[in-house]
């Protein structure tokens, strides 16, 4: 359970965890294309409203329009308010969107997408009917050019600025757009006498045409008792009118009246602003440049005089309008809306009408987040990985409570307990582990009851023996003769050895027998050994030899491979019956050095070779004297050979004999 309720756990807070980065990185993502679709949109907007605003039609907007196309990677397109296309991006005429992005009216500016359009709504490059004329705009900019170098030789920093229509202004670096030196103080007309025209009883406007320097006012009728202002010398750049009309100053063309003292204007963008508390001081310049700025052109000045007469319709009052470079402060809003229905009305027949813009292609691309059907996925998601779980963990669970039962039962002393297992993997691998680990206790234990029965009947042959023969003697049955004597002194010597080799086995097992190791000659040590067993071989009627290739050499501990090489030939004397042969050799193989006794005897079955070197284990069971050992020799032969770093193997088949090997390394230096 544990398991199951660790996989939920861990599946619910990953499904979670998923759900709310996938969810917050949707939500990030949508709001950045989000905000580089408005910055987008709205450059493609001003573009299109720059175009609207300088063409009195949309003839040639094609061209404009692929290129904005090309840079946005978007489709853009425009249409008509009755859905006609005016241009697309796009080939083959796709379908237009279902909704227009914008609408493109240099009258009426979006400002979702132009946040600094002025109150008015009305494009700042939508200069219309005062749009200077080239020779206009090449005189301007010569007297203007003149001004501004007479400022920098004077020490001040100026630079020409030039609004949408044409006309030049000169900008104080630093600041914003100041009159030129001679001209007006903010509030009063250009050409007009500082601080001189009629009389105001109402406020005046204000309205930038472009980089915030070409502004119009509107002031109101002039009282009938109102005095004329006493006029001044004329400036050198604007002739004087001669006629003095109520309302007029000199220097002022008709219809485009001076401003009185006092008027009111509308803040850049036809904001209200405060009052100020007084007039600003007028730019004073060097003595050594120009007085007076360049007054209106022809041109302005009949623009002048069309939007005055639109101005009087809207107020339905006498109302005179002119051109201003500074306007500073606040008028009524009733006027400001006057103003603006008469520029609008003024510029229609100079911009572009109003057109739908299109941008992006016919279906919608944003997709929309969808919360119920994301926790629907989210839950399926979770279902799944549930059950999934759930299963994974009771077909894990079920294999290791096998394995735990079978553990169990071994414990209590059910030495056959097995796990029968089904399962692949590691749970697999697990329950094949265990059975191989139970078999191996298995035979371990059987081998351990059978090494005691071993042990018990080889003790007690020659003890029964020696027992047997002292109380024989002692009860006079027996005469304890140089015969009997030493029938008992060889079971004793025996018994000694059956105790000598089951304590070198018992060192073996615990890593503690000691070897002492020198180099060896190994053609030496097989020819000692050869001697030592002639006798023997001799006696059995059989042949010995001894044979050694070469010369190899050991790292040997001489004593104990005296000891194994002597029980394997022992062995081979002891089962070749007469007439047979016993071989000793011995040769080099790469690093090793191959030593081998080899016999003509009955040879070895093989259902029994895999037990040969097992502690006690005989062929024949009885056990007897005249058919074999203790079954303790060729375990110490493989003890003593693993202690050298080598083994010990047999080779044999029925009839043909049989042939120990030890395997043990050569001598570094003779290797």
């Amino acid at each position: 359970m544990r398991l199951v309720a660790s996989s939920v756990l861990i599946a619910v807070c990953s499904i979670v965890a998923t759900a709310w980065l996938a969810a917050r990185s949707t939500s990030g993502e949508i709001r950045q294309r989000q905000g580089r679709t408005l910055a987008r949109d709205a450059r493609i907007n001003d573009a299109l409203l720059g175009y609207a605003a300088s063409h009195p039609h949309w003839d040639g907007v094609g061209e404009t329009v692929r290129g904005l196309a090309r840079q946005s990677d978007q489709r853009v397109a425009l249409a008509t308010e009755d859905g006609t296309r005016i241009a697309d991006s796009a080939a083959g005429r796709p379908p237009l969107p279902a909704r227009p992005s914008a609408v493109v009216d240099p009258l009426a500016v979006d400002v979702s997408l132009g946040p600094g359009a002025a109150t008015d709504r009305i494009d700042a490059r939508a200069a219309g009917p005062f749009r200077l004329p080239d020779p206009e705009r090449v005189r301007l900019r010569r007297e203007v050019d003149a001004q501004a170098a007479c400022l920098r030789r004077e020490g001040q920093r100026a630079t020409v600025v030039v609004g949408p229509g044409g006309r030049p202004y000169l900008r104080r670096e630093g600041g914003p757009t100041s009159p030129a030196p001679g001209t007006n103080p903010p509030g009063a007309p250009v050409g007009a006498p500082s601080g001189h025209g009629p009389s105001t009883s109402r406020a005046a406007l204000a309205r930038p045409s472009g980089g915030g320097a070409f502004r119009l006012a509107e002031v109101a009728e002039t009282p009938s008792a109102a005095v004329p202002p006493t006029p001044r010398p004329s400036s050198p750049t604007e002739p004087v009118e001669k006629s003095q009309q109520p309302g007029n100053t000199p220097g002022a063309p008709p219809g485009v009246p001076t401003r009185a003292p006092g008027a009111q204007t509308v803040a850049p963008g036809g904001r209200p602003a405060d009052r100020p508390t007084a007039e600003p001081e007028p730019a004073v310049p060097p003595a050594s440049c120009s007085p007076d700025a360049p007054g209106p052109t022809t041109t302005e000045k009949r623009a002048l005089t069309q939007l005055a007469a639109l101005v009087r319709q809207c107020r339905g009052s006498q109302v005179d309008v002119w051109l201003d470079e500074t306007g500073t402060p606040a008028a009524p809003a009733s006027a400001a809306e006057c103003l603006a229905t008469a520029r609008r009305t003024q510029l229609k027949s100079y911009v572009a009408p109003a057109a739908l813009l299109y941008i992006g292609s016919s279906e919608d691309r944003t997709p929309a987040i969808d919360p119920y059907g994301i926790a629907g996925v989210t839950a399926v998601i979770l279902v799944l990985a549930v059950g999934i779980s759930v299963l994974v963990a009771t077909r894990l669970a079920r294999p290791v409570r096998a394995v735990t039962a079978a553990a169990r039962r071994m414990r209590a002393g059910d030495g056959s307990a097995r796990v029968a297992m089904r399962a692949k993997g590691e749970v697999g691998e697990l329950g094949a582990a265990f059975n191989e680990m139970s078999e191996h206790l298995d035979r371990m234990e059987r081998q351990r009851k059978a090494m005691v029965s071993d042990v018990s009947h080889e003790l007690r042959t020659p003890l029964s023996n020696i027992r047997g023969w002292l109380e024989a003697a002692q009860d006079g049955v027996a005469d304890l003769g140089p015969a009997l004597t030493a029938s008992l002194v060889e079971e004793a010597t025996l018994l000694q050895h059956i105790v000598d080799d089951l304590q070198q086995l018992a060192l073996a097992d615990v890593g503690k027998l000691r070897l002492h190791p020198e180099p060896v000659d190994v053609a030496d040590l097989v020819e000692q050994i050869a001697t030592v067993y002639r006798a023997a071989a001799e006696a059995a009627e059989l042949v010995l030899t001894a044979e050694v290739t070469g010369r190899p050499h050991l790292d040997a501990d001489p004593v104990r491979l005296r000891q194994a090489v002597g029980n394997l030939l022992a062995n081979a004397v002891r089962y070749t019956p007469a007439g047979g042969r016993v071989g000793l050799s011995a040769h080099a193989d790469g690093d090793d050095v191959l030593i081998e006794v080899a016999d003509t005897g009955p040879g070895i079955a093989p259902e029994h070779l895999p037990h040969l070197f097992d502690r006690f284990w005989r062929a024949e069971k009885s056990r007897s004297r005249q058919t074999g050992g203790s079954g303790l020799g060729l375990a110490i032969v493989r003890q003593l050979a693993e202690a050298h770093g080598g083994s010990a193997a047999v080779r044999s088949a029925p009839g043909q004999g049989a042939t120990f090997t030890l395997r043990l390394p050569r001598a570094p230096d003779h290797a």
